[in-house]
């Protein structure tokens, strides 16, 4: 399904993920608006042409005049932004999302919004280690993969929007997962992987140690450089998955620190040979 060029895109939430969108959809030759509240992001984004326009407040008048609204948001404050101004959208409007965290959030938002507007969620897995619209540029979309989390509240011309709009920014892979397989999902390949890294960068004092280091302690620990109110955001909201996902880490290396400790050579090459060939799988995906 082709998206509507006519179709006009407004962005609430200038950072890294929506500074993104609206460059790589501004590139397409989508009119692109945008809604954030500090007036220099505003003037980033219109300077450099991501926007047409773009507002500090939710004007009736501007956010009614919008086909599409993605909303680059934590999650809190998406909901709350929901809450507070769903009443300015255009009857007919479809809105999305870009959180990292779908089962607290989708089911709230739907159940509060007007019938006359639908909301389907979306993951965009990419990203860089720095946050704001100053490290925006929507090529972190290219080769990357798009989430989307239809509900049966979602009918299939939203599905397929929503479809649509990953391939208009570039994604390579499109996939839907139910809410809850997202959130399952996410916590081990995203939210584990950033809590091992953190523990990692903060088991022992690592100041004196990086003229020593080598490509895989930089490549394991890239992502420990974290934006903490976001990704403590997401940690809480999404607990019960992170922790069962924390707690099948643990168990792993505590069996592999018993390996050693007895001298299990066997085992230890035995895990070796496992963990060389799970890895494999990815290697394929990423071809």
């Amino acid at each position: 399904m082709e998206l509507d060029r006519n179709l006009r895109i407004g962005i609430v939430g200038l950072g890294l993920m929506g500074g993104s969108y609206a460059q790589a959809l501004s590139a397409k030759g989508f009119e692109v608006g945008a809604i954030d509240q500090r007036e220099e992001n505003i003037g980033f984004a219109l300077e450099r042409g991501w926007i047409a326009h773009g507002k500090c407040e939710p004007d009736p008048t501007y956010i009614g005049g919008f086909d599409i609204v993605v909303f680059a948001l934590y999650p809190r404050i998406f909901v709350e932004w929901i809450e507070a101004n769903q009443s300015l959208f255009k009857s007919g409007a479809f809105i999305t999302d870009v959180t990292g965290i779908k089962g607290c959030v989708v089911y709230r938002i739907q159940k509060m919004l007007r019938s006359d507007i639908e909301y389907i969620a979306a993951h965009p897995m990419a990203g860089r280690e720095s946050s704001g619209i100053e490290f925006a540029d929507g090529s972190i979309f290219d080769d990357a993969n798009y989430i989307v989390t239809p509900t049966e509240a979602n009918t299939a011309k939203a599905i397929a929007t929503c479809k649509a709009l990953g391939e208009t920014l570039g994604f390579k892979r499109i996939v839907e997962l139910t809410p809850e397989k997202h959130d399952e999902m996410i916590a081990f390949l995203s939210q584990l992987t950033h809590c091992i890294a953190i523990s990692l960068m903060t088991c022992r004092d690592t100041t004196s140690l990086a003229e020593f280091t080598g490509d895989s302690f930089r490549d394991l620990t890239r992502i420990a450089k974290i934006n903490d109110r976001m990704w403590s955001e997401l940690f809480e909201l999404n607990k019960e998955q992170l922790l069962a996902q924390m707690d099948l880490f643990s168990s792993a290396f505590s069996a592999l620190r018993e390996h050693i400790a007895n001298d299990e050579t066997d085992e230890i090459r035995k895990v070796m040979r496992l963990s060389t060939s799970n890895r494999e799988a990815f290697d394929k995906t990423e071809a």
